[in-house]
Formats: structure tokens, sequence, C-alpha cells
């Protein structure tokens, strides 16, 4: 069946979405339009084609086990010179996501990998690009903000023309947003951070 690039991800909704994809665009970078506007929790994983209904079970698990958690972006950071990379940052919902990106990578599933960098939720503006237009985009979107609930994730596919393409949701156990009381449960993540441990994840 070959490989296929695939990628984890919690999108960022309407009409935050399409306008960081617009500005992305707009500071002359020409994979904006290849790539939904998102937060990274699995990144580029090229795998066996083979795989993927066990790595959509595998999500269905990990998806099971989150409640939906509030979601904020705020100002802008960099990767540079580590990495050219601009981006807005995540100001709340960073441990959930921190979290979530644990489970799906965990080493008793089908997508276990390592990452090349520490784990740091963000919202990529500019990558690639000149250092002028990633200083603009720095600059221009410093007050940017935008919140939402999440509710969920996506599994994605890059095709063979370099465009990410949505393979299927993965909606949280839970229908609500929990309150910010900040109450802790044993064995559990704190309530301020959307979401509960499932039982098997003692690996976490």
């Amino acid at each position: 069946m070959g490989t296929v690039t695939i990628g984890v991800s919690i999108a960022v909704p309407e009409p935050h979405g399409s306008l960081l994809q617009e500005r992305r665009a707009g500071f002359g970078d020409a994979a904006a339009h290849g790539i939904p506007t998102h937060v990274t929790l699995l990144p580029p994983t090229e795998v066996d084609a083979s795989l993927l209904p066990a790595i959509e079970a595998h999500l269905v698990e990990v998806a099971a086990a989150g409640r939906p958690f509030p979601m904020r972006l705020s100002g802008t950071g960099t990767f540079r010179p580590l990495s050219p990379v601009v981006f807005v940052q995540v100001v709340e919902g960073a441990e959930a996501c921190a979290w979530l990106q644990k489970q799906v990578r965990d080493a008793s599933g089908p997508v276990a990998r390592e990452l090349q960098f520490p784990y740091h939720p963000h919202v990529t503006v500019a990558h690639g690009i000149d250092d002028a237009s990633m200083d603009r985009a720095f600059e221009e979107l410093a007050d940017y903000e935008a919140k939402w609930p999440c509710t969920g994730f996506a599994l994605y596919e890059q095709g063979t023309d370099g465009v990410w393409r949505k393979l299927r949701d993965f909606a949280f156990g839970g229908a609500v947003v929990p309150s910010q009381a900040g109450h802790v449960e044993r064995g559990s993540i704190p309530a301020s951070h959307g979401l509960t441990r499932p039982q098997s994840a003692d690996q976490g």
C-alpha cells in the first residue's frame, strides 16, 4: 500500500483560521494555502498506509479520554535563530495540548515517535521566509487575540501536491467546556486544563 505522511492537530476555527491563513500568505509564505491553521499534536510523520485503521482507533481512544477545554491565542513569538518560524502564542490550553500530544505519541501506540525539539504548542504564521517578512509577521500580529472552546482534534494527510487534507475529526468524550475553578481529582489533569487521564495512561 505504500506510505503516507500524516499529522494530528487542533484546527483553529473560523473566522480565526482563515484570517491567520490569509495573513500568513500575505507575509509571503507560499505554503500557507496548503496548511490549514492549526496547533500541532503530531508533526508530519511518514507511516505505512496499512496502519491508518490502527492509528484512527488509537486516536479515538485518546479523544475519548479528553474533555473540552478553553483555548486562547495572544501575541507572537519566534523560534529564531534555532528554527525560521514566527508564531501566535497559545496562552491558555497549552498544558492540555501538551498532555494530548504525549498521548498521541505514546510508546504503546501506532505512532510512537520522538520529537526533534521539546513540544511547544503554537500557531505558525510564517515559516522559512526572508527575515524582513518574518519581522513583519512578528510585529503586525503582536496584538492578535482569539479564543474558543477546543472540543477535539483531527487527523490530516499530506497529498503529493503538498496540501494537507483532513481525514477525520475526533471529538472529546465530554460535551461541555469545564469550569475554571481549578479543582483537582486524584489521578487527573486539573480541571482547568480540561483533560482527565484515562486509567490506562500510566506512561504519562
